[in-house]
Order: C-alpha cells, then sequence, then structure tokens
C-alpha cells in the first residue's frame, strides 16, 4: 500500500490545499449534469402544468413523447436508434468513470514540514532523465523516461559498442527519487535498447 502524502502531521489547511492539487476537481462535471437534470425536471413539470390547466404544449407534448418513446424502437430509424444509443452509452460511461475514479493528477508531494510542496511528474521525469544520463553515460536524446502515479520507465539507446550498466541507472534513478522524497514512491524499470546510436 502506497503511503498517504497527507501525512496526520500536516496542518489540516495544508493538506487541504495538497489535496486540491493532487486530486481534480468534479464541479464541474456534477454542476454541469445536475443543472441539465434539473432542468429536463422543470420542462416537464411545466409541461405537465399546462397539460393540466387545458392549454397548448409550449416546448413539448408530453403525451406524445411518452408514445413515441413507447413505440421504440419501431418508431424509429435504425441509423438514429444507433446513434442515440451510442451516445448514451458514452454519456453513461464517461458519468460513471468521473464517479468511480479518485482523478488522480500526474503529481506528486514533497514532504516539507513548513510548506506544501507539489511537482509536475514532467519535472520529476526531467530530474531522473538527467540522473539517468550521467550514470549511463550517454547524450540527453538517447535517455526517455516515462512517469506515472506508480511507476518509473526508464529507456535507455546506449551508444555503438559502449555498454550500459543498467544497475547502475537503475541506482542512480532510485537515489535521485529518495533525495527529492516524493510520495508515493513509484517502481523503477529500466530498459536498455539491443539496437545503439552512432557518433554520440
Amino acid at each position: 500500500m502506497s503511503p498517504d502524502p497527507l501525512d496526520r502531521s500536516t496542518p489540516a489547511s495544508t493538506a487541504r490545499l495538497v489535496r486540491r492539487e493532487l486530486y481534480s476537481s468534479r464541479a464541474v462535471a456534477s454542476v454541469v449534469t445536475g443543472a441539465l437534470l434539473i432542468a429536463a425536471c422543470l420542462v416537464l413539470l411545466f409541461e405537465a402544468i399546462l397539460k393540466a390547466v387545458g392549454e397548448a404544449p409550449f416546448l413539448l407534448d408530453v403525451e406524445a413523447a411518452g408514445a413515441w418513446i413507447g413505440a421504440l424502437p419501431g418508431a424509429a430509424p435504425a441509423s438514429l436508434l444507433g446513434a442515440g444509443s451510442v451516445f448514451l452509452l458514452v454519456l453513461g460511461a464517461l458519468l460513471l468513470l468521473l464517479a468511480v475514479l479518485p482523478g488522480r493528477r500526474a503529481r506528486y508531494t514533497i514532504p516539507d514540514g513548513r510548506a506544501a510542496i507539489v511537482v509536475d511528474a514532467e519535472v520529476v521525469a526531467s530530474s531522473l532523465a538527467r540522473r539517468a544520463r550521467v550514470a549511463a553515460g550517454v547524450a540527453p536524446e538517447q535517455v526517455l523516461v516515462t512517469i506515472s502515479r506508480a511507476s518509473v520507465r526508464v529507456q535507455v539507446r546506449p551508444t555503438s559498442g559502449v555498454p550500459v550498466d543498467a544497475d547502475a541507472v537503475r541506482t542512480a534513478v532510485a537515489d535521485d527519487l529518495r533525495l527529492s522524497s516524493v510520495e508515493p514512491a513509484p517502481r523503477i524499470t529500466v530498459v536498455v535498447a539491443e539496437s545503439g546510436v552512432i557518433g554520440q
């Protein structure tokens, strides 16, 4: 289990700031979804009131719309049904993912007793690539570091005829992570390409 970036000794206000930086907000999606549902309910209520007092429909004939929905799928073209089904499936999957997934951003925290320090994964990857390049003895363009919340993948293309010690690269990267104290500490994978480059 990865350590909690919000340590118990962290002040509550600082912990809230850190959490806000680490996780994307669901407020926009929630507000838009709620507003659309409220608007739909208000339209239906308004049309029901017009129907009850004997007035003509304003935007939507509720009875006609209900009859049309009840006659599906026979009352609509297959292409329209297919497109509508795909749209509803995508919309439902999107809302489900927004509700279930934590929305963790590609950021890390660095423990500090006096300040809240949050760094982007790109900054960490740049630092790790520099350490890996020095440990491997190659040019900057021969090292590619990809980083996620739980793992770091270092890809090295050696210079032809000059072997690269993958363990030394892994040790250097692990040391850089230890010095920066990023949390949670990611897993390190080093991959040395079989084909090298010439003239670096």
